[in-house]
């Protein structure tokens, strides 16, 4: 299946918002009368991450971004924290209407939904946290994202792309050649190769430290949250999600086997009904 394949049984469009001056690249499909879904990716990725979920959650108004310096969308000449990255997101909201919406967010995505719901609460109806980062500095873990990420983008084999890719999948045949491609020329741009260690700045220790999400942080969300977590995610063990379900009052955690670190683009015939039941309950509330 392409990603166009997966994505024609309903109309869509791909554009760019411009977000408080930053150009944003967006994919918008589903119900302009629901209530807006907004899919958020992780370090160094983009929209197509959410390829396989897009079609599933059209009875919403499903937008799809590549947030601030990452894909398509505009990179100011700055370290991003996750203060910017929750600043662009809400100027993206004022720039496209959305008073509020449910977050999906993966990995780097669902640290910045997670702040948001904090910071923003009447912004944010509801939160999935899929192999969501920010509650843990694990020198290792940042090393790898670190080393693996820059390697890909300072080289033009596309090989080193490919293991990037493979790194987030429990089996390597999700990680398409189609989504390779596509990766590999964000990589390449010109924009994206001068920008890459501003993607980077949370793996430096001392700023991620400042950025992490705290017990007592975790512990002010209040929108309904869906955990969902891979227990062969190699950027994260189980114990952290089992954390996060602890501290977050009222939380659901879902474990996924045979599943790395895009649970919703490895597991999307079980990720999409679960995501939306749970919407659907919270859009009740």
């Amino acid at each position: 299946m392409s990603i166009w394949t997966e994505l024609s049984p309903v109309p869509f469009r791909v554009e760019y918002v411009d977000a408080a001056g930053v150009p944003t690249r967006t994919l918008r499909a589903g119900n302009i009368d629901a209530e807006a879904v907004v899919f958020l990716h992780g370090t160094s990725g983009h929209l197509e991450a959410f390829a396989r979920n897009i079609v599933a959650h059209s009875e919403f108004d499903v937008h799809a971004i590549d947030m601030l310096g990452h894909g398509y969308t505009g990179k100011p000449a700055r370290p991003y924290e996750i203060a910017d990255y929750v600043g662009h997101l809400l100027d993206y909201f004022d720039a496209v209407g959305i008073r509020a919406a449910h977050i999906v967010g993966e990995s780097l995505g669902g640290w910045v939904g997670a702040r948001a719901a904090i910071e923003a609460p009447e912004r944010v109806l509801s939160l999935q946290l899929l192999c969501a980062g920010g509650t843990v500095a694990n020198p290792e873990v940042m090393d790898r994202i670190r080393t693996s990420t820059r390697k890909a983008v300072e080289s033009d084999d596309v090989e080193l792309t490919r293991k990037r890719l493979r790194l987030l999948m429990a089996s390597a045949e999700n990680a398409t050649e189609e989504l390779v491609e596509v990766r590999h020329a964000i990589y390449h741009t010109p924009e994206f190769v001068a920008n890459v260690d501003n993607l980077l700045s949370l793996q430096d220790m001392e700023r991620r430290q400042r950025n992490l999400l705290r017990p007592e942080h975790l512990a002010r969300i209040t929108q309904p949250t869906l955990i969902v977590w891979g227990r062969q995610n190699p950027f994260g063990e189980v114990p952290e999600a089992s954390a996060m379900h602890e501290n977050i009052p009222g939380s659901q955690l879902e474990l996924f086997e045979e599943c790395g670190h895009w649970p919703q683009h490895e597991q999307a015939a079980r990720y999409n009904p679960l995501s939306l039941e749970f919407l659907r309950k919270a859009s009740a509330r």
